[in-house]
């Protein structure tokens, strides 16, 4: 069993597989899970197809300049076909990425990675093929995928990746903290966003090239989000003022209720300030003389948890902005501890499994406040903190158990860094 689970051809298959059942939930399960491709996606690409309007240029955005392009590749083939090629888009994006993380002629050791990419997929559900998000996942397993030996093309592909959803930030911030060769790293990063935005303002975008990131700081509290969990419990303890309602401008469910705006506001600088927290952490653990692909791959994990944890949105889909930094700790081997990721990847795969509870069959069962639900998304939302937990402790143990002396030369450095250099 053991031989037959590193047969290359299993692993394809059993990828492909999931895939494939995936996407017949896509079409065909409870809930509308495509709904978001198939209705607003599909509404966006016929805009600029019929009228030549391109929202993020013409319009503000929601997303990032870059995100309209997956879903005008959807439309290639026709409005009526606009999910299906969605579905196959996204599977030979994945697969790239598959190829790329195991190898494409000879196995490069990440079975357990790729083993659990396929369980996660499946347990995670139709959300993590069905949205914008599954783009930016397949580039950023491809980026990592192929850090050691293409590093300047795994630093753009992440780049690209954060100009059509920002969350791989996360990513690029800890790499740029734990790894040498950060200042080409950094120029990589800004020098693509400038061609970026240089060529959006050249269309006629303006200040709508940057429209994302007011169009997420305006927004109200929504259902998922862990901060919401509060108001969720008072509705259904029938506190006065509070309840659940549908935001038909941003075109979601959110909760309202005394101090919800105080919370929301203050959401985003608490993001900020713990995130800075974990890095400046980090890099102390570097100075210490950590081993630079620990301390990436532990701040990664930490990194991405806070920027959903704290964030005031919690769509179910960022449960799939995970998968990255997981596929990066199990691909990373601790010379101290075998099995040092198994914490963070089964948390994971425990918080895939109760979104796909929630989202999309039972959706319903949430917004009418059933108990049972909410007992759910409580759980849900209280492992995210536990993540960020595990990882910080991770990162304050090496801080200790590091010393001065041990400080990494250039000669010993790691393959990440060196790749960087």
């Amino acid at each position: 069993m053991r031989k037959l689970g590193r047969s290359p051809i299993v692993l394809w298959l059993a990828f492909i597989a999931a895939h494939l059942w995936l996407g017949c939930l896509n079409l065909y399960a409870p809930g509308l899970p495509l709904g978001d491709v198939s209705i607003v996606y599909k509404f966006w690409t016929d805009k600029i197809h019929l009228a030549g309007f391109w929202v993020g240029i013409q319009s503000s955005w929601v997303y990032p300049i870059l995100a309209i392009f997956p879903m005008l590749a959807a439309s290639v083939f026709g409005s009526s076909l606009y999910a299906n090629t969605w579905l196959s888009m996204i599977l030979l994006l994945d697969l790239v990425a598959f190829g790329f993380l195991i190898g494409w002629r000879e196995s490069r050791g990440r079975v357990l990675a790729a083993w659990w990419w396929t369980a996660f997929l499946v347990l995670l559900g139709p959300i993590s093929l069905g949205r914008i998000d599954a783009v930016t996942v397949a580039l950023a397993v491809t980026a990592i995928a192929v850090l050691a030996t293409r590093p300047a093309i795994s630093v753009a592909l992440l780049t690209v990746a954060m100009w059509v959803k920002v969350w791989p930030i996360a990513i690029l911030l800890s790499m740029v903290t734990a790894v040498r060769g950060r200042i080409r790293a950094i120029s990589i990063i800004l020098g693509l966003s400038l061609v970026i935005v240089v060529t959006a303002l050249s269309f006629g975008s303006g200040s709508n090239v940057f429209s994302f990131i007011s169009q997420q700081t305006n927004r109200g509290l929504q259902v998922e989000a862990p901060i919401s969990t509060v108001w969720l419990w008072l509705a259904f303890m029938g506190v006065p003022n509070t309840s659940v309602y549908y935001d038909r401008e941003i075109l979601t469910w959110q909760v309202t209720g005394d101090g919800v705006g105080v919370a929301g506001t203050v959401m985003t600088p608490l993001m900020l300030i713990v995130a800075i927290g974990v890095l400046l952490i980090a890099v102390l653990a570097i100075r210490r003389g950590a081993d630079s692909q620990i301390v990436f791959a532990t701040v990664s994990i930490a990194i991405v948890a806070c920027l959903i944890a704290f964030n005031k949105v919690g769509s179910p889909q960022f449960v799939c902005w995970l998968a990255v930094p997981v596929i990066l700790g199990l691909s990373t081997k601790n010379p101290d501890d075998r099995g040092w990721f198994t914490v963070p990847a089964t948390l994971s795969l425990a918080i895939a499994t109760l979104t796909q509870l929630i989202y999309p069959y039972l959706y319903g069962w949430l917004l009418s406040l059933n108990p049972l639900m909410l007992g759910v998304l409580t759980l849900r939302n209280g492992l995210y903190f536990v993540l960020i937990g595990w990882a910080v402790n991770e990162l304050l143990r090496m801080v200790r158990e590091s010393e001065p002396s041990r400080l990494v030369s250039l000669e010993q450095d790691s393959i990440l860094d060196r790749s960087l250099s």
